[in-house]
């Protein structure tokens, strides 16, 4: 199956994978519509990407609280995004036989809002940025990408990928050397974004440490975000269907408490596979263990 082949099938079904791509295509598309419209019509006091991007300046944050989440989502050219999604689809793809879909989005939240704070708070509390700060934006999914490439370095450190001109490479080594081709970038060249870049690695180091302990940081996002999708979902009444004239019951909805009940049930399971690859490697998963989080992480 050939690099477009696989692309197109993966993005066939519905999951946070494949919603977090969507969600920057789309954002993207629509940046580019404005910009065509503000030429088209000689719009010159309108730029979406202003609207979207993180500022460093804490009062204009302030005044724009929503770009410490848009800001992740947001591309100005088709090289950014382009180079952000193709790193997300490989490193997410790598992540998902390991860890489960709620996992990759709340890591791709996290890493994002960690690299905003290592940002803003760069350029508000170091001398040399002092000036900067004023006009300074920040946009782009790397922080994001850059903790899901950290989380599968830290996870599995000796896995191997291919690099051209590399060759096989140890996903710890690659790791290593992102950290410290950012940190020798800062005073060339996109200073802020290379700080974010190091936000987005240290929860995504950080979130593989505390999961080994068995703790879950992400688990608080993943309830918000449930927690908003139940509050904007419309009630609908349950219907029960009857067999014959004794009214005698056909069939019966799923209840909360056993739905509940269920999904624990089975989070539980693959939380016991998971802690197994922890401790002894994807290798002593049996075929069986292998296929539930097989199926896990394609949300079936």
């Amino acid at each position: 199956m050939s690099f477009i082949d696989e692309l197109k099938y993966s993005l066939k079904g519905r999951n946070n994978f494949n919603t977090l791509i969507y969600i920057n295509l789309i954002v993207f598309g629509v940046i580019i519509l404005t910009k065509i419209i503000s030429f088209l019509f000689g719009i010159t006091n309108f730029d979406l990407v202003l609207l979207l991007a993180v500022p460093a300046d804490i009062d204009t944050l302030i005044r724009k609280p929503w770009t410490i989440i848009t800001y992740m989502f947001t591309h100005a050219s088709f090289l950014h995004i382009l180079f952000n999604l193709l790193v997300f689809f490989w490193f997410g793809k790598l992540f998902l036989q390991f860890l489960s879909q709620r996992q990759l989005l709340g890591v791709y939240i996290l890493g994002g809002l960690s690299g905003a704070v290592f940002y803003i708070a760069a350029y508000n509390l170091i001398p040399t940025f002092s000036t900067a700060a004023l006009f300074s934006i920040a946009l782009g999914a790397s922080a994001s990408v850059m903790a899901i490439v950290f989380a599968v370095a830290t996870l599995v450190p000796n896995q191997e990928v291919y690099m051209l001109f590399f060759g096989r490479v140890k996903l710890k080594y690659l790791a290593i050397a992102i950290v410290v081709l950012d940190l020798i970038s800062i005073p060339i060249d996109n200073a802020g974004g290379h700080i974010a870049h190091l936000g987005g690695a240290f929860i995504g180091f950080l979130f593989i440490r505390y999961y080994r302990k068995g703790t879950d940081i992400t688990i608080w996002i993943s309830r918000f975000l449930n927690g908003v999708k139940e509050f904007f979902k419309p009630s609908k009444d349950i219907k029960v269907t009857y067999r014959n004239k004794n009214k005698k019951q056909q069939s019966r909805p799923e209840s909360d408490m056993d739905y509940n009940a269920r999904k624990k049930e089975e989070q539980d399971e693959i939380d016991k596979i998971l802690e197994k690859i922890a401790q002894s490697g994807y290798s002593s998963l049996s075929k069986s263990e292998k296929e539930k989080l097989f199926n896990q992480s394609k949300n079936k």
